[in-house]
């Protein structure tokens, strides 16, 4: 059993710092807002610290998950920040989706410190933190990754080495472009369905078992024809997310037409107060002016 760290206690952060607890770990928490690691506390064995400095204190593994570059920065960097409290050896796992400069970045720094630095954003939703059934794409050395392994397992269902720092951000890109797609193209089928007067519960239940079948369509299809956009990733952080794409491809020349228009119709859903709205909420977007 490893001491941990884990400093974020979001939709995310807070199943898997439990998890961790659960397996054995001696772990101890850091959130932006007091209350939240309290609450933690009151559910999961371990202890809570009130900088992410003191939180790291004597870690061996450090885990984070915020939400964006500048989030990333203001945890780990600075005076009080988790790099200014670890002890040489010590590696911090970063599980915000953040942008792979950033990630180059952190790893940078930390390589000057003596510290082991691994990129490794996840995907599963809300729903995949809870049941610790994550999918983890990691950047990073070999044989940092190689330590990390058996503690990020207490959360992971699937979890690969895909490069150097950065790589694990690049991974979760790629992800998000083939969700974005696939959402837009769910929404269309449904709304096709429902104005051509079909059940769209026994059109789902046909295709489902086709080449149409995909993760999106077996999970959130009841929901989408019910209306019910509360489940799962909110439009605002997938636009988060695409934005940190979009501009990467333009650095590397990959053509994203699909997932720009896409980027822009999540924009529509915003403007009709669906900030918060998970991503299926496409179809909402198609049904307003019908």
């Amino acid at each position: 059993m490893a001491k941990v760290a884990f400093l974020g206690l979001g939709v995310m952060g807070y199943p898997m710092a439990g998890h961790l607890a659960r397996k054995g770990h001696q772990v101890t928490v850091y959130n932006r807002s007091p209350g939240k690691a309290e609450q933690w506390m009151g559910e999961y064995a371990g202890s809570s610290a009130p900088t992410p400095r003191e939180a790291v204190a004597g870690a061996e593994l450090v885990m984070c998950c915020v939400g964006n570059d500048d989030d990333l920065r203001s945890v780990i960097l600075g005076e009080q920040g988790a790099f200014a409290g670890m002890a040489p050896g010590a590696i911090l796992v970063d599980h915000t989706t953040a942008s792979a400069g950033v990630a180059r970045e952190l790893a940078a720094v930390a390589a000057e410190r003596g510290l082991g630095f691994l990129d490794a954003p996840v995907s599963g939703g809300q729903a995949g933190a809870v049941n610790g059934v994550l999918t983890v794409m990691v950047g990073g050395e070999a044989e940092t990754y190689a330590v990390a392994e058996p503690v990020i397992q207490s959360y992971a269902r699937m979890m690969r080495l895909m490069g150097p720092a950065g790589s694990g951000q690049l991974s979760k890109m790629v992800n998000q472009i083939c969700i974005a797609g696939l959402v837009q193209g769910l929404a269309e089928a449904l709304n096709f369905a429902q104005c051509a007067g079909l059940d769209g519960h026994a059109v789902v239940d046909v295709i489902s078992k086709g080449a149409a079948q995909s993760w999106q369509m077996e999970n959130r299809y009841k929901t989408m024809l019910a209306g019910e956009f509360d489940f799962g990733f909110a439009v605002d952080w997938m636009r988060k997310d695409l934005s940190i794409l979009l501009e990467e491809s333009r650095r590397n020349g990959a053509q994203l037409p699909v997932t720009a228009l896409v980027d822009q119709f999540y924009a529509d859903v915003q403007a009709m107060g669906g900030g918060r709205w998970d991503t299926s909420s496409l179809l909402a977007r198609l049904q307003r002016n019908r």
